[in-house]
């Protein structure tokens, strides 16, 4: 740890796994940064109609939170502070918020059939905007809570997962030491998204249990509707 860390700042130079002894890196900034760039550009991109919240201000805060983090945790996670940690549990719900908004005014426009669902083109676009931000946002919240967020799992896995991937229940799958990132995180939101359930990685615990049967509800309500409301319109 270093010497001039604050209290309840847990800072190290070189993380040691405790199974094999050898050092070890926290995963890279750079792809959960992209990803919450591609949501900030969906804010403001998106149809009045489908925004909860004004455009350019959420997307101001989204990058402000953003821009916190990476100031505060700079090249690779694996800095543990209180508010490095409040301030990315508060930038994925913001995200999940805006998304889960945009969700619901879509519903909503389908349900009551809304002049602006009229036209397929700019429907399915919509659609498929709305759907993608939501699993987008579903794969940070995993990445963020899983074992404590990132930063923790840097500084050792949990032993009770609260995701269990195949690389955990049968650990011959990977090499010793392995630890998810953002990435196998946004598989597990897109394949969640896509079979309407969970697919490989289980939810061991109540909150991943909720936030995966929300997601497969969420993805079949966009999908169906979408669909269902683009085929009367052919007819």
């Amino acid at each position: 740890m270093s010497g001039d860390a604050s209290e309840g700042d847990v800072e190290v130079e070189e993380v040691v796994d405790p199974v094999t002894g050898q050092a070890i890196q926290g995963e890279s900034r750079w792809p959960m940064t992209v990803a919450v760039l591609v949501l900030m550009a969906f804010a403001l991109a998106a149809s009045p109609h489908l925004s909860f919240f004004p455009g350019p201000l959420l997307a101001l805060t989204e990058g402000a939170l953003l821009l916190a983090i990476l100031f505060g945790d700079p090249g690779r996670i694996d800095r543990q502070t209180p508010w490095l940690r409040r301030t990315t549990v508060a930038l994925v719900a913001v995200l999940l918020a805006s998304t889960l908004a945009s969700t619901a005014l879509l519903v909503f426009d389908l349900l009551t059939a809304s002049p602006v669902t009229d036209q397929p083109g700019p429907l399915l676009v919509a659609g498929a905007k709305v759907w993608l931000g939501n699993n987008v946002a579903f794969a940070l919240l995993y990445w963020a809570f899983d074992g404590g967020g990132p930063a923790a799992r840097a500084h050792g896995m949990p032993a009770y997962p609260d995701l269990a991937f195949p690389q955990q229940t049968s650990p011959d799958l990977a090499p010793p030491g392995w630890r998810p990132q953002f990435i196998d995180y946004l598989y597990v939101a897109f394949t969640t998204a896509n079979a309407i359930s969970p697919t490989d990685t289980m939810p061991m615990v109540p909150w991943a249990k909720v936030a995966m049967g929300a997601q497969a509800l969420i993805s079949f309500a966009i999908i169906g509707l979408v669909l269902a409301r683009v085929v009367n319109l052919f007819q």
